[in-house]
């Protein structure tokens, strides 16, 4: 490994490791789209406790556990197509080396590969987390009093639930970001570094300055 691959893989776990951290950063001081999204399915779970038919919500969420299931199965699929190659044998490497990758020593050819791997797996497991606490969150829907005292106590502890569960769905669709930007070694580490630098930019653009984020700003203010 050069030097110059050694400082993109720094910089790769600087960025990837880093970046829930300077999310939440960015959010306490002035708001992120995650943190809006916090508010608004707070907000819905309140609203929610409060509604005598909840078929609208239950419909709400088989969507979002429908979107969950089919990241995991894709990058169950990923994951596959990856270790195939990966634990193929050294005939397979070879192949797939031959493709268009950069000429490297296997052992450094099957690092490169394993990073990837290692990424889609910790999305694999996040979507995981995410399907169960959204199933969790239908059991406290359907499960949710008509009792107006309760409403509101109740609506925050389902706020507790879906909350998480669809930040661990953020954290596995950002695997793949970073997913993209490890395969970019392949081909050398200054691929590496700018794939890197431009998942990392795009994921706090669309944090904080795309339209997308600027609506749920606008709309929080409102429910606020």
């Amino acid at each position: 490994m050069t030097f110059l691959d050694g400082a993109a893989l720094a910089l790769f776990f600087l960025c990837w490791l880093g970046y829930g951290p300077l999310l939440g950063l960015i959010g306490r001081k002035g708001g992120s789209l995650n943190d809006d999204m916090l508010h608004v399915r707070r907000v819905w779970m309140q609203t929610m406790g409060r509604r005598e038919m909840r078929l609208v919500d239950s419909q709400l969420m088989g969507h979002s556990i429908n979107s969950a299931s089919f990241f995991a199965s894709t990058n169950l699929l990923l994951i596959a197509a990856v270790a195939g190659i990966l634990f193929g044998g050294e005939s397979r490497l070879q192949g797939f080396a031959a493709v268009g990758a950069e000429d490297v020593p296997l052992r450094l050819l099957e690092g490169k590969l394993a990073l990837v791997l290692i990424c889609l797996a910790r999305g694999f497991l996040d979507f995981i987390w995410a399907l169960r606490q959204l199933n969790y969150t239908l059991a406290l829907i359907g499960a949710a009093p008509e009792d107006d005292r309760e409403n509101i106590a109740f609506g925050e502890a389902a706020a507790n639930l879906i909350n998480p569960a669809l930040a661990s769905f953020s954290q596995g669709v950002r695997g793949y970001y970073f997913a993209l930007a490890a395969a970019a070694w392949l081909f050398g580490p200054l691929w590496l570094g700018a794939g890197v630098f431009s998942a990392f930019a795009l994921l706090l653009w669309r944090q904080e300055a795309s339209p997308a984020a600027r609506a749920i700003r606008a709309a929080r203010r409102l429910l606020e």
